[in-house]
């Protein structure tokens, strides 16, 4: 069955999702021991949460880069979710989804929640002909997703370096059977219009 052009896909439960990060390690180590984010973690800059494993190993160089050795696992309620969903805003213009360039920067203005779809990536980080969500929070929903949202951490970093060591070893099949699992997160129409989603 093929994939939608712009789906969301993530490892979710009845109430809890969970997307990824990845920090340098003075904001990971503080974030795991308070169980939330605390400085050096800034709010005041926008933080960009990702729901696909695969795309924030290919964003993070499975944990290499500089800046994002370590990487999070972020459990954040469902509702919380989709209500950054229901007030984001796509990162550029698109006249499937906006009226006029003036509607989307009206738009774009007023939003604390921006919206990129990126190509997914397979498990050696080879772009996909479909694409993953990105959702960067700012502003309130930043705050929220801090205050709120957040329901866990867990440090994922060891997990991502097994998966790419497999990987090097030839071990495609039992890297793979290491991924997180991840399956298409339902969304209403509402909640697929405001971020740009295909609904089948």
């Amino acid at each position: 069955m093929s994939v939608p052009p712009r789906q969301v896909r993530a490892h979710y439960t009845a109430g809890t999702v969970t997307v990824y990060q990845a920090y340098p390690p003075e904001i990971a180590e503080a974030a795991l021991a308070a169980g939330r984010f605390v400085p050096p973690f800034r709010r005041g800059r926008m933080t960009w949460i990702k729901p696909s494993f695969r795309w924030m190993m290919y964003r993070s160089g499975w944990a290499t880069k500089p800046g994002q050795e370590r990487v999070l696992a972020v459990e954040m309620t469902r509702p919380g979710l989709e209500w950054a969903l229901g007030r984001a805003c796509l990162s550029g213009y698109e006249p499937r989804w906006h009226t006029d360039r003036a509607d989307w920067a009206r738009r774009l203005r007023g939003s604390d929640v921006r919206v990129q779809w990126d190509p997914e990536r397979s498990l050696r980080l080879a772009p996909l002909p479909y694409r993953s969500l990105q959702l960067g929070l700012s502003g309130a929903a930043a705050d929220r997703y801090v205050d709120e949202w957040l329901v866990g951490l867990t440090d994922v970093t060891a997990r991502a370096r097994e998966i790419r060591a497999l990987l090097d070893a030839g071990d495609d099949d039992g890297a793979a059977a290491a991924l997180p699992p991840e399956r298409p997160y339902p969304l209403s129409p509402a909640l697929a219009a405001a971020v740009g989603a295909d609904t089948d």
